[in-house]
């Protein structure tokens, strides 16, 4: 959710700087939270001294291509605080998050509320770090194996002999 910020408006300053963030958060309520965490600790604002101006759900402009995005962020261990960077394929940037979230449980065993993601970007193929990313940064090929050639699929009423002694060969030569 991307969410536009300023101080309250006053007498010395009636048109404050706003300030604009994206958070990821399942809802607005837990958004607005996170919000006011990260500006408390950049700007040293607090929700008493500010207003919140806008609160926008993220529309991608083109979710029919997948794309590769690499993501920066921070997360608590158990041992300390970590920063990471990860690439993920799909859609939506949300769907990258979503794969985030639960790649870090999974591996890491960290929970959303550890996680602060710092940076996120559309990454083009050449510039992929991660091998899993850059096997379909190529030509992906996927082999069509054991096919029945077509011109003698469903034939069987025209053929001359119902039984052969030939093995069919489903591998193309």
């Amino acid at each position: 959710n991307p969410e536009a910020y300023r101080k309250a408006a006053t007498e010395e300053n009636p048109n404050p700087e706003a300030y604009r963030m994206i958070i990821f958060a399942p809802n607005a309520v837990i958004a607005k939270s996170k919000f006011w965490y990260f500006m408390h600790q950049f700007r040293k604002m607090k929700k008493t001294t500010g207003e919140i101006l806008d609160v926008v759900k993220i529309q991608e402009k083109n979710a029919r291509i997948v794309k590769n995005y690499g993501i920066w962020l921070r997360y608590q261990s158990r041992s300390g605080t970590h920063n990471m960077y990860r690439e993920f394929r799909d859609l939506k940037l949300t769907g990258a998050v979503s794969q985030l979230y639960d790649e870090m449980a999974g591996r890491h065993r960290t929970r959303p509320r550890g996680i602060q993601i710092i940076r996120t970007a559309v990454v083009p193929p050449g510039d992929l770090k991660r091998a899993n990313g850059m096997q379909f940064a190529k030509k992906v090929k996927f082999p069509l194996v054991h096919r029945v050639d077509q011109a003698k699929r469903g034939q069987k009423a025209l053929s001359d002999s119902t039984f052969t002694t030939v093995r069919p060969t489903p591998f193309f030569k």
